[in-house]
């Protein structure tokens, strides 16, 4: 998986260099402080939307940045940047015993804001995209700031974290100080925190155009859920799935989501 990904990676930093510039972006909310890389088209000219590209749970700002050369090429800026707290690798703040949806949902929040301010974005195009956790996070966003997103991008969305989460602890005592998923840390805060959530009575709120992609054979986020996102809560959803694709994409399957992405972000969709 790692070769996988690297090779992606490596596709997408060959066709950034053709269609952009990037640099590093530091982000504040409140008292913390997000990093993150923001890629814009080489043409600075005027004002350009912005795709905001949240990681999933223990990711990085390494993975958004695939989405660079293509979404550069039809005049996105992207930015794809680092939780605080939300994995061992983040550049933020690496204390994954502090993770919090709720604060993730707050600093994505804060960047929207960020780049709502900013003199070279168009504020009636941001779009948000989230992978896994950061799925959920967009989501959740998105419901909060149905106006200020243009569009939203759901790619596998862990929409499951509560209910799942809920089912092994039934009971908030029986919450352990320390939970260990894949060898991350994590304190009690975030399993009582979502334990309340009522993700599919709050997601709806949001009623601009959605893009769902998953795949068929995903062992982590049930499709059945992105089936019941797209096809009776969201106003406006389509759902892609891919053949044989699991919680991550191989290259091609990667090369078909961005490719229906990009079909549904270009200007002429709007």
């Amino acid at each position: 998986m790692k070769k996988l990904l690297l090779s992606v990676l490596f596709s997408a930093n060959m066709a950034v260099a053709a269609f952009a510039q990037v640099g590093d972006l530091w982000i504040s909310n409140g008292d913390r402080k997000i990093y993150g890389v923001l890629s814009r088209p080489v043409d600075n000219r005027g004002k350009h939307p912005v795709a905001i590209v949240s990681h999933g749970f223990n990711g990085s700002h390494s993975f958004g940045k695939s989405y660079f050369g293509a979404l550069n090429a039809l005049g996105y800026q992207v930015y794809t940047f680092d939780f605080p707290c939300g994995s061992l690798n983040s550049r933020s703040d690496s204390n994954t015993m502090n993770m919090s949806v709720l604060d993730e949902v707050s600093d994505l929040k804060a960047i929207v804001r960020h780049f709502r301010g900013r003199p070279d974005v168009d504020k009636n195009r941001i779009v948000l995209i989230g992978e896994s956790q950061g799925g959920l996070v967009s989501a959740l966003t998105a419901a909060d700031m149905p106006k200020e997103i243009s569009r939203l991008v759901l790619v596998f969305p862990a929409l499951c974290i509560p209910a799942n989460w809920t089912e092994r602890y039934p009971e908030v005592a029986d919450i352990p100080d320390t939970t260990r998923l894949w060898g991350v840390p994590m304190g009690r805060r975030f399993f009582t925190e979502v334990r309340d959530m009522d993700v599919f009575g709050t997601i709806g709120r949001y009623g601009r155009p959605v893009l769902i992609v998953q795949g068929d054979r995903d062992n982590v986020v049930s499709v059945a859920d992105s089936r019941r996102a797209a096809g009776e809560v969201y106003k406006d959803a389509c759902l892609h799935i891919i053949r044989g694709a699991g919680h991550g994409f191989k290259p091609d399957e990667f090369k078909e989501s961005i490719g229906r992405i990009s079909d549904f972000l270009r200007p002429a969709s709007r």
